[in-house]
Order: structure tokens, then sequence, then C-alpha cells
């Protein structure tokens, strides 16, 4: 897909989604900033209610819906789905009446490294206009609870615009690459941050499992920033009507924070940099996983044939 209105020289037209919901303060702060600077067409197209960590799903057996909403300096439509039908739907010229010339996901409330990425909402609004065509970006900030405060994500979309610009311009003089997107983390402390690295995905990964509880109020919420919120007032609303004395209730629980690698998104992250990292689409292997099974795959044949005799 491509707008030619980024290379007629008129102004850009930007599309804005994310996981936490339209009303998210990450959007609407990064909406803010975009709009301030009168460079951009501003559009979003985001999820009516949460969804985070729903990872890359699509809404495939039923029709979704779109409600337009009122954001200063946008054309905002609220819509039924996950954030991959919202870059979808967004970029198909059926809402708006042409493609955006660059798709921003976010500003996630928590950040997105190592293995997160692949449960991240946030992510994959940005993975699906990349799959079609599309310039892609998904932003997210490090929020730290009794820590960071709305503001930060004011201060974040703000420390992102030499980026949005710098992909704009290139876009422009079609010299961007179109193999990759970019995936940016922003440090708890944003106020202070130590500049922007070019990062690799790394391993990281916060450890999750299971107990059991008695009560859809028990074991608190688990935040889109991948942290267990213990207080009842915020517990998940598990409609427990509906639950009989046949039913097990489930709640995750963390077990063990992530563990960081050298010169990876995370690490450099917590080292206070604004990370930057290219991703694609493809589940790629290690190299002496591939080198391995292709000694193996022929053998597992030679040992069925001689079992079958």
């Amino acid at each position: 897909m491509e707008n030619n209105s980024i290379i007629s020289g008129d102004k850009p037209t930007v599309m804005v989604t994310n996981d936490d919901g339209i009303e998210g303060p990450g959007l609407l702060a990064l909406v803010q900033v975009l709009v301030s600077t009168r460079r951009y067409n501003v559009l979003v197209c985001a999820p009516d209610t949460e969804q985070s960590a729903v990872s890359h799903c699509i809404t495939w057996r039923h029709p979704i819906a779109a409600k337009q909403v009122h954001i200063d300096g946008a054309t905002a439509y609220a819509v039924s789905g996950s954030p991959a039908d919202c870059a979808s739907l967004g970029i198909s010229k059926t809402l708006f009446p042409s493609v955006p010339d660059l798709v921003i996901s976010g500003i996630n409330m928590g950040s997105n490294c190592g293995y997160h990425v692949v449960y991240s909402g946030t992510v994959a609004g940005a993975r699906e206009a990349f799959l079609n065509g599309v310039p892609a970006i998904s932003v997210s900030y490090d929020w730290v609870g009794a820590k960071s405060s709305i503001n930060d994500f004011t201060l974040s979309a703000e420390a992102c615009l030499p980026i949005i610009n710098g992909v704009l311009a290139e876009l422009r003089n079609k010299t961007y690459p179109q193999n990759c997107f970019l995936n940016i983390d922003l440090p708890a402390n944003i106020a202070n941050h130590k500049g922007y690295k070019l990062t690799k995905q790394g391993k990281s990964l916060i450890k999750m499992g299971w107990r059991q509880v008695t009560s859809d109020k028990a074991g608190g919420k688990m935040l889109s920033t991948m942290v267990m919120e213990t207080d009842s007032t915020a517990s998940t609303e598990i409609n427990t009507s509906a639950t009989s004395a046949e039913h097990l209730l489930f709640t995750r629980e963390i077990r063990s924070g992530p563990v960081d690698e050298d010169d990876s998104d995370h690490r450099s992250l917590q080292e206070g940099y604004i990370t930057v990292t290219p991703l694609g689409a493809l589940s790629n292997v290690d190299i002496d996983c591939h080198a391995y099974l292709k000694e193996w795959l022929p053998n597992v044949a030679e040992r069925l044939s001689a079992s079958a005799l």
C-alpha cells in the first residue's frame, strides 16, 4: 500500500492505534502531541475497550462496530475489535478515504521487550500494518507504579517526534527499508533518558504461573504492565453467577522477573535508553537448532522405515 500524500509534499497522514483502548492515557497523549505540531493529519482507529496482551488475534466470525468519537484535532473511531483489527480496518480505505503514511501503535502503559512482543497487542497493531505494506512503529513506556505519572506519556510522545519525523522523511525520499517495523520502548525516567539506542530483541520474559482461587476477587488483576494489582477494587470482573460449583477458578501470578542479556532491548531500557528495535514478522529459529534438525530429520525417516519391517 502507498499513500501518495507524503510523496507529493502534502501534510503526511499518521494513524494511531493501541491496545489499552481509545481512552488510554498513552494514546491520548500521543495524539495531542502529534496534533500540536500541526505537521500531520492525525487519524485514530483504536479498540473501544482494553485489549492488552491479546497478541495478534483478529475477529473473523462476526462483524466489528466502529463509532466515531471526539478527540481534539483528530478523526477518531472506537472499534469493537483487537489492535490488529483496528490497524487492518484503519489502513483498508474502508473506514478512512486513504491509506495513512505511517501507523503508530501506542503509547502502551508498560514496556514491550524480549519475548513480550509475542503477547503484546501494541506490537501486533504495528505488525498488522507492516504485514499490509504500511510503515509502522509500536511505542511503549516503561510505567512503574507509584513513580510514573500521566505526564510521562506526554514526555514520551515528545521524545518520539524525532524518530517519527525521521521515518517520514525517509519515506518521502523513498529510502526507508520495507522489510521491518520499529518497536520503541521508553524508560521509566523519561525526563532524564540517555538518548536513543538501536537494540535487538532479547529473550527477557516474566515467568508466570497459575493458582486456584475461590472467587473472582482473589489474587487481584494482572495489569497491562505485566504486574499484579492486588487492590480488590481493581479485581478482575468474572461473572461468577454463571460459574457453577463444578467450575474451577484460576488466576495468573508472577513467579519471577525477566532475565537480561547483554546489549538486549530490555537491558538497555533499564539502563535509561530509549530503545529502537527493528522487528519483522518471520519467526526464524537459532541457526544451531536448524543445523541440528537438518541432521536429525533424515534419521527419523530411516528409523521409521526400519521399524516398519
